[in-house]
């Protein structure tokens, strides 16, 4: 493991040479303050994102000295209630908006918040909308799994899923899509006829990500998935350790026949689990498989890379109040995307995403 660990990192050293020459090449919009006099205040309301939003806010305001922010760091779990009660005009989400979100939000103004991707989320930095990592057993032949075979192991049958607050009956599918033993991946001998034993996390904003991209916006998991919750946190109380994701890493270093999601974060504290790999994954049943990275996560080619966003009250067909335009234009600049690399957390936006997010500030 020690081993497999070291390819990770040198491969991940000379991808992000590659990264750093794209970006060169693919410079990203540069920051320009608008004409005339710029004040008035901005509120923003939400994630602090480690500090990367106050880092945001500062370089702002260097540019335009007249702007007052009022800035409230009250968590993503507030920020679109006190968005659509119109207490902020600035939502900072450090996770992917939920049912509840979207439903609460459309109620009351009667069209949806317009998410805009501000940033990748972490590699390895605890509480920092970190990817999702796919781990096996260290004997188990497995290397690769599409993200379709990793919603027949972790799903199951189901007649749709969520996009958004819409159902949609078109991501249903079968019982026989479920892959419940290790020969219908293709590994044979001892492993054919075993059965897959599945472990994650309990309901919450990793569940629901992996939900999003895997189960096609689908709540309905594999009947023997084990579900464990995050250490260090107010969820888990003293003395319940063994319903960590930690226990879990560790109990999947036992289990030959599992098959475990969690994230560099996590298997980072313990040094001591060598008996587990990470799996390279793959949106397309051809590939390309992507393991995951520093660089695979930078340029978002990793398959379960995560995001932060700012969530805007933009009605249909009326323009954005030029504060908040003005802001995030400078958010998406080339400055403020610097900003993000060098605050070290998360992970600049390539130029084409970049890109796509303006599109929706207009």
């Amino acid at each position: 493991m020690r081993f497999h660990r070291l390819l990770l990192l040198v491969a991940s050293l000379w991808l992000s040479a590659q990264a750093i020459a794209a970006a060169a090449a693919d410079p990203l919009p540069a920051y320009e303050r608008p004409p005339g006099v710029n004040k008035g205040v901005l509120r923003v309301f939400g994630a602090s994102l480690k500090g990367l939003v106050k880092a945001w806010e500062e370089g702002y305001m260097r540019h335009n000295p007249d702007v007052r922010i009022a800035d409230n760091p009250g968590g993503s779990d507030a920020a679109i209630g006190v968005l659509q009660h119109g207490t902020a005009e600035v939502a900072v989400m450090g996770r992917e908006l939920e049912l509840n979100d979207y439903l609460g939000f459309f109620e009351n103004k009667g069209y949806n918040p317009t998410e805009i991707m501000i940033a990748s989320g972490t590699y390895d930095t605890p509480g920092a909308s970190w990817a999702l990592v796919v781990f096996v057993h260290k004997d188990n032949p497995l290397a690769q799994l599409t993200l379709q075979q990793l919603d027949g192991i972790f799903g199951a049958e189901r007649t749709g899923g969520y996009e958004g607050y819409l159902w949609k009956s078109e991501h249903a599918r079968s019982a026989q899509e479920n892959i419940r033993t290790w020969g219908q991946l293709g590994l044979t001998g001892e492993w054919a006829d075993r059965e897959i034993q599945t472990y994650g996390y309990a309901q919450g904003g990793m569940a629901h990500f992996f939900e999003i991209e895997v189960l096609k916006g689908s709540n309905k998991w594999n009947g023997n998935y084990r579900q464990y919750v995050e250490n260090g946190t107010k969820i888990l109380a003293p003395g319940r350790e063994a319903s960590g994701v930690l226990a879990m890493l560790a109990e999947l270093e036992k289990d030959r026949c599992g098959i475990g999601w969690a994230g560099m974060p996590q298997w980072n504290q313990l040094p001591h689990i060598k008996g587990i790999k990470a799996v390279a994954l793959s949106r397309a049943p051809g590939g390309p498989f992507i393991a995951p990275s520093r660089a695979t996560l930078a340029d978002r080619s990793y398959p379960l890379t995560r995001s932060v966003y700012i969530c805007l009250d933009k009605e249909p067909g009326r323009p954005l109040s030029p504060k908040v335009k003005d802001f995030m234009k400078y958010v998406l600049s080339e400055e403020g995307q610097e900003i993000v690399r060098q605050h070290g957390v998360y992970f600049p936006l390539p130029a084409a995403f970049v890109r796509e997010q303006l599109k929706k500030l207009e």
